[in-house]
């Protein structure tokens, strides 16, 4: 059943980066009577109990699905939906296995992520179909955007700056070694870098170190 004017759907954003949360929440500019934005986690949430909690995968350890497992069980959200482009078939599963009431394309325009939301909140299990890399939903944001860094290449510098090393990066976005260093020296040329220590550097001065407080907020209720 899709919520009316006066009822519009209370969704929470959780990520780990201040950035992303925006983009996300400007995604709904033109559908407040629809979806009302609650930027849970941020430094003034509106409210705690929500009807869908939104959970973007941005540089996550995607192979790892505790933070769905604590939002599934958190009695702040109703229903749990993961917005992400990696639509490996076993994340997929896994999310749906953890209790996810949608797995969601950040491909998707403004228009179809309302109305998958909608859905959810009516109580089907959605799920997107698999992304292509060709198209984009805008407006998203993402740490070094304004660099000239893609959504990817700014992952990978997000879980570098995090300390993983290559083969902890090709596990985590199921990319193989070889295509994950390419994309290492590409987002090296594009920031004026030489090594991973001054990629390092250059990530924690630009917004790439993760609130990992953020999930907190979710365990043992109000």
């Amino acid at each position: 059943m899709t919520s009316g004017p006066q009822s519009p759907i209370l969704v929470g954003l959780v990520d780990d980066y201040d950035v992303v949360l925006i983009g996300l929440a400007h995604m709904f500019d033109d559908h407040r009577h629809r979806v009302l934005v609650a930027e849970i986690d941020a430094n003034e949430p509106l409210v705690d109990q929500v009807d869908i909690a939104l959970y973007d995968s941005f540089a996550q350890p995607e192979s790892d699905h505790e933070q769905i497992g604590v939002l599934v069980d958190s009695p702040r959200a109703r229903r749990v939906v993961v917005y992400t482009w990696n639509f490996d078939p076993h994340l997929v599963e896994d999310a749906l296995e953890r209790g996810a009431s949608g797995y969601l394309s950040k491909t998707l325009s403004p228009e179809e992520l309302v109305t998958s939301l909608e859905r959810v909140h009516g109580g089907e299990v959605v799920v997107s179909d698999p992304p292509s890399r060709g198209k984009r939903a805008d407006p998203l944001d993402w740490p070094g955007r304004a660099e000239g860094l893609t959504d990817r290449e700014a992952e990978i510098l997000a879980l570098i700056t995090q300390g993983m090393n290559n083969a902890d990066v090709a596990r985590l976005t199921y990319l193989s070694p070889n295509t994950v260093k390419s994309y290492i020296r590409t987002l090296y040329r594009k920031i004026g870098v030489e090594s991973r220590t001054q990629a390092v550097l250059w990530g924690v001065k630009h917004g790439f170190q993760p609130d990992h407080h953020r999930i907190d907020h979710w365990k043992g209720g109000p």
